[in-house]
């Protein structure tokens, strides 16, 4: 979950490829919009909303325009080919296609999408004014800011108020060409919170309202008595990322969390930017934490006197699980997040000093090949499997395959060359997991001095 990768263009890609991109022009007022200028995200990727096969068919020479505005989130689509002509297959109706993604966004004239910018120019301020303002520190507890938030506030609604509703079915298409992964959530259900993080502009006409990007979260029951709050869609738009806002978004849904005594927060599967600034997020307000503190103290202590090399078994060297809970019930991070975190806290009580990197390196190895290959489950002739479900649970199924005799289980024996593949394989995936632990290392590190 999270903003997608942007591809890039590619003057060797065939005409097929060429014909599955749009370019989409995110403009800001109607002089942009006019002079054919704005924010241009180039290329996306529109495979999947072109029937079922995902291809377009019967034209030469096609460029799809999507112009959105970030003042209304109305879209106007300019279409251009050299010819069309039926080889067999029919010509794709580009226009119905459009409209099934865009719904009541769209608008067929341009000097009708010119004018939204004057007619709605207040639309934003108008909702955000029936929503509740969510209030947080402008600071992480050091002195340090990370969005300039003095002319920002973040607003909460509640799905199953029309209002809400409205808005988010204006987002819906920047959500599905922008989120990795995404579907429209379900806006009669009042179990999903929309977070909208806006911007106030100075008008003579009267207050107008930038918005810079959303959150959509899920609160599911919790046996006996509580609630867990999973994050299930973020996005700043394109124009505002990197100044901080998805930060400030994150962080509200901390503050959130953890004044409502939600059970815990959890994020569902987050792409590898949005994880590293869970990681920025996290890492600080862990270290604070007393009971982390004193356990990181001890599995440190042992990674700098042990000889992990010479070692019979996996090293676990785990949180134990009083810090596990802890964490859950005083920050609501939940324990997978936690066990990311840990790597990195290890990292950071190592200084790093260089003697003490070869055990560290074998420890995130041994995580690794727990995480990609498996762990042994001590039970002789059966297997273990996650399983993923609605509740935002951990969950497994434990089973014995039929064709398992006197508890023995087959299995594939690699050959030398296999063998070989599967430690490069290990080993670069161990490479960019320390990669990644010393720049977020050393993010932290920096913003904590």
């Amino acid at each position: 979950m999270g903003q997608k990768h942007q591809q890039s263009t590619d003057s060797t890609s065939d005409s097929k490829k060429k014909r599955r991109v749009a370019i989409a022009p995110i403009v800001g007022s109607k002089d942009e919009a006019e002079a054919g200028t704005g924010y241009q995200i180039d290329p996306l990727d529109l495979n999947h909303f072109f029937d079922d096969d995902g291809k377009i068919y019967g034209y030469q020479s096609l460029k799809i325009t999507i112009w959105v505005s970030s003042v209304s989130f109305h879209v106007y689509t300019d279409i251009t080919f050299e010819s069309s002509s039926d080889r067999g297959k029919g010509i794709t109706d580009l226009k119905a296609a459009l409209q099934d993604m865009f719904a009541e966004n769209i608008v067929e004239k341009k000097d009708d999408f010119f004018q939204t910018f004057t007619i709605e120019k207040h639309y934003i301020s108008s909702v955000i004014s029936k929503g509740e303002v969510l209030l947080q520190n402008t600071t992480d507890g050091n002195g340090h800011s990370h969005a300039d938030t003095t002319d920002t506030q973040v607003i909460r609604f509640v799905m199953g108020d029309m209002t809400a509703g409205l808005l988010y079915s204006r987002l819906v298409p920047l959500v599905l060409l922008l989120v990795d992964g995404s579907n429209p959530i379900d806006v009669t259900d009042s179990c999903w919170e929309m977070y909208v993080i806006v911007q106030k502009i100075a008008d003579p006409e009267g207050d107008q309202s930038r918005l810079l990007g959303f959150a959509a979260a899920y609160r599911f029951y919790h046996y006996p008595d509580t609630l867990r709050l999973r994050l299930s869609q973020v996005l700043v738009l394109p124009p505002y990322q990197q100044k901080g806002y998805g930060r400030r978004l994150l962080e509200i849904l901390n503050n959130a969390a953890m004044s409502e005594s939600v059970y815990d927060l959890t994020v569902e599967e987050p792409v590898d930017s949005l994880q590293r600034i869970q990681y920025y997020i996290d890492v600080p307000r862990l270290l604070t934490c007393s009971a982390v503190q004193s356990a990181v103290d001890t599995a440190a202590t042992h990674l700098k006197e042990a000889n992990l090399s010479k070692r019979t078994e996996s090293s676990q060297l785990l949180p134990p699980l009083t810090a596990v809970n802890e964490v859950r019930k005083s920050l609501k991070i939940n324990k997978k997040q936690f066990l990311k975190c840990w790597e990195i806290l290890l990292y950071i009580a190592l200084n790093p000093v260089d003697k003490y990197m070869e055990n560290y390196r074998i420890y995130i190895t041994d995580q690794v090949k727990a995480s990609v290959i498996g762990k042994d489950t001590g039970t002789k002739g059966k297997q273990v499997i996650d399983t993923p479900n609605d509740f935002g649970e951990d969950a497994f199924v434990m089973y014995k395959p039929q064709d398992c005799e006197d508890g023995h289980v087959d299995v594939d024996v690699l050959d030398e060359d296999q063998k070989k593949q599967q430690e490069q394989q290990l080993l670069q995936i161990v490479d960019e997991r320390v990669k990644e632990i010393q720049l977020v290392a050393q993010k932290v590190s920096t913003t904590q001095a």
